[in-house]
């Protein structure tokens, strides 16, 4: 097949959207054009950004497909679209049917029910993980009941119909590419990395915590914490400026991803804590970067680490993690990591992207009229 011409649409353009976007874009062996907005206001850009998105786009008949994320309204893209819209392909990071609340947060159902209509709209939908595909299926008839009237109970079978599950690609410098530790832990202790979104989902306050008492006991690490931050981050990062200060190698977000990349080299353990993780890409290019994964028993956890990992690498409650982390510290090896490293490969962009190109011709293949 001839090379497609795609528009990808990036609403919420930062972190693993970001990483996904520019990813595809770099390995497509088609002609990849991206639109982005900037990763903030992410209720305002399940609502809007489809409008400004269209707006921005100089050739709209010149596409044979549209990828979209979860954070555009595709039923509102395609509605508004000048002229007939070309296939939809529709990709969830995530979902608000099982998006966690902060603290005195109440669910808002009209943004669950806008990724429902997006994907009635979409000509294939995908999810980032079985995990997420699984959660999202389970979840909607019980959201669907909770409906005043009317209700769509013929929705889920329809939806499940165009959806697959297609992992996000990874790309770390080859460098770190191959088994074996790039370096390893000296007498102060292994590096332990943290490196997710500076919020509540992530749940940094079961990390700090961890760390924290682990001090307290005499364990002696070293901490590199990066991820991106926003306006209204958890205080537990400021407390954990000053009374890790010693131990504390990086402090912050990290935009040049090269030099981000040169961070987490350097880094022996990844942590996660996270109450919503429908992947987990950063945790996923750590492990192919050499690190050991320390992470909670349920989402896409066992599902993206290897099974004979699971026992030295899963916990099942936040009130276990400072003991399976202080252990993970006092027993860490470097050749723990080469096993696991090589099945990381199976992410990696060079494996996936036959994958996506292929279902790209497809969807553009099958339009339904538009």
């Amino acid at each position: 097949m001839s090379k497609l011409r795609i528009l990808f649409l990036e609403s919420f353009y930062g972190g693993s959207h970001r990483a996904f976007a520019d990813g595809f874009k770099a390995h497509s062996r088609h002609t990849v054009d991206l639109l982005t907005l900037p990763a903030r206001f992410w209720k305002w850009r399940m609502r809007g950004a489809a409008l400004q998105l269209l707006k921005n786009i100089p050739e709209p008949a010149a596409y044979q497909l549209v990828i979209a994320t979860s954070l555009i309204d595709a039923a509102l893209l395609k509605a508004l679209w000048p002229g007939p819209c070309p296939p939809v392909l529709l990709y969830f990071h995530e979902n608000q049917l099982l998006y966690p609340l902060a603290h005195g947060e109440k669910r808002d159902f009209h943004y669950g029910f806008s990724n429902i209509t997006s994907c009635l709209a979409a000509d294939q939908v995908l999810f980032n993980s079985r995990y997420h595909a699984e959660a999202f299926f389970e979840e909607l008839p019980g959201f669907i009941r909770h409906l005043p009237d009317f209700k769509p109970l013929w929705v889920p079978d329809l939806i499940k119909e165009r959806s697959r599950v297609l992992y996000p690609g990874i790309e770390v410098p080859d460098s770190t590419a191959g088994p074996g530790k790039t370096g390893a832990a000296d007498d102060r202790g292994p590096v332990i990395l943290w490196n997710h979104r500076w919020e509540h989902d992530k749940n940094p306050e079961a990390f700090f915590n961890a760390l924290f008492r682990i001090k307290e006991n005499g364990r002696r690490f070293r901490l590199i914490v990066a991820g991106e931050q926003f306006q209204n981050s958890p205080a537990v990062f400021e407390r954990a400026r000053t009374e890790l200060k010693e131990e504390i190698i990086h402090f912050g977000y990290i935009e040049n991803r090269q030099e981000y990349f040169r961070v987490v080299a350097r880094a022996d353990i990844v942590v996660s804590t996270s109450r919503q993780e429908n992947f987990g890409l950063s945790m996923v290019e750590s492990m192919a970067m050499g690190c050991m994964p320390i992470a909670p028993c349920r989402l896409s956890y066992p599902e993206i680490i290897p099974p004979e990992f699971h026992k030295n690498s899963l916990y099942e409650h936040d009130e276990d993690l400072p003991g399976v982390l202080s252990r993970a510290i006092a027993d860490y090896r470097p050749s723990y990591q080469a096993g696991l490293k090589e099945s990381m490969r199976r992410f990696y962009w060079s494996a996936l992207i036959k994958t996506y190109d292929q279902l790209c011709e497809e969807a553009a293949g099958s339009c339904r009229g538009g």
